[in-house]
């Protein structure tokens, strides 16, 4: 059974993701669809870029992984349909796939769409099905698609660098509240080099060291780690870090819109780390 994971930002209020699960069994019933999430943001490139990404590098070789986030950026005369590390991706030529592998795809064709077809999301996914299905047979994705596509580039979200200090955006919070940060293990360690840090958000709010679980701290106080996926987080301890310091995720709205960037809210999207 072919393992396909379903991933959107349709929301779970109507019939659309069950309609999109049949569509995938219509065209193959063996399909093993795990259903990453339908709640993400709309037009949100880094949450849906930090999901997909850390969604994606728990399955094995050989899975399917389907996409459907912002389909219709633009009018689309064709889908992507990718090869990396062994899995494949389909998503809109929007940007996102290369969020989401932080480099472009080793192998990546276009499929093209029908002009005469509707171009509506049940579309899309029959195109996606049917071109999962080719793979399946044998057929390489030259064979199905067009690898002559020159593809839409997205930068993923960096923090900003400094000799004595890293900033983050706030990419992600989940259903607890915590506060997810675009700052790796790695990126931390690499900039802090051995030395005391200070953590800084919302002003006024400090965290001086690294937890390894929220049993850390007491009942209520703050803190901060590195997540399952590798990324900074801050959290309370049975709290709701989000709510209660006035947290919000990074908005690429907001960032480009000038009078966002003087705002308290940007400032509170944004995390700083200052070394000693």
């Amino acid at each position: 059974m072919p393992l396909l994971t379903l991933t959107s930002d349709i929301g779970n209020q109507d019939f659309m993701p069950a309609a999109i699960k049949g569509q995938l069994l219509q065209a193959n019933e063996t399909f093993n669809i795990i259903e990453v999430t339908h709640l993400l943001s709309p037009f949100n490139y880094p949450q849906a870029a930090y999901v997909c990404r850390n969604a994606i590098n728990n399955f094995p070789e050989g899975t399917f992984h389907l996409i459907l986030i912002n389909l219709f950026d633009e009018k689309p005369e064709h889908l992507l349909l990718a090869e990396h590390n062994g899995q494949y991706i389909g998503c809109a030529d929007n940007g996102l796939l290369t969020m989401i592998l932080e480099q472009v795809p080793t192998q990546v064709v276009a499929l093209h769409l029908e002009k005469s077809e509707q171009k509506n999301t049940l579309y899309c996914v029959s195109i996606f099905a049917n071109a999962f299905n080719l793979l399946l047979s044998g057929k390489s994705l030259h064979q199905i698609g067009d690898a002559s596509v020159s593809i839409k580039v997205k930068n993923p979200l960096r923090p900003l660098l400094g000799n004595n200090w890293i900033e983050g955006q706030i990419i992600f919070i989940d259903n607890f509240e915590n506060v997810i940060v675009n700052i790796s293990k790695d990126e931390f360690e690499e900039q802090r080099k051995g030395r005391r840090f200070t953590l800084i958000f919302k002003r006024d709010e400090e965290i001086d060291k690294i937890s390894e679980t929220y049993a850390d701290v007491a009942e209520g106080e703050k803190l901060a780690l590195f997540n399952s996926a590798g990324y900074l987080e801050i959290a309370i301890n049975k709290g709701n870090a989000a709510g209660l310091f006035g947290l919000q995720g990074f908005s690429e709205k907001q960032f480009n819109t000038q009078s966002q960037l003087m705002s308290n809210r940007l400032i509170y999207q944004t995390v700083k780390v200052y070394f000693q």
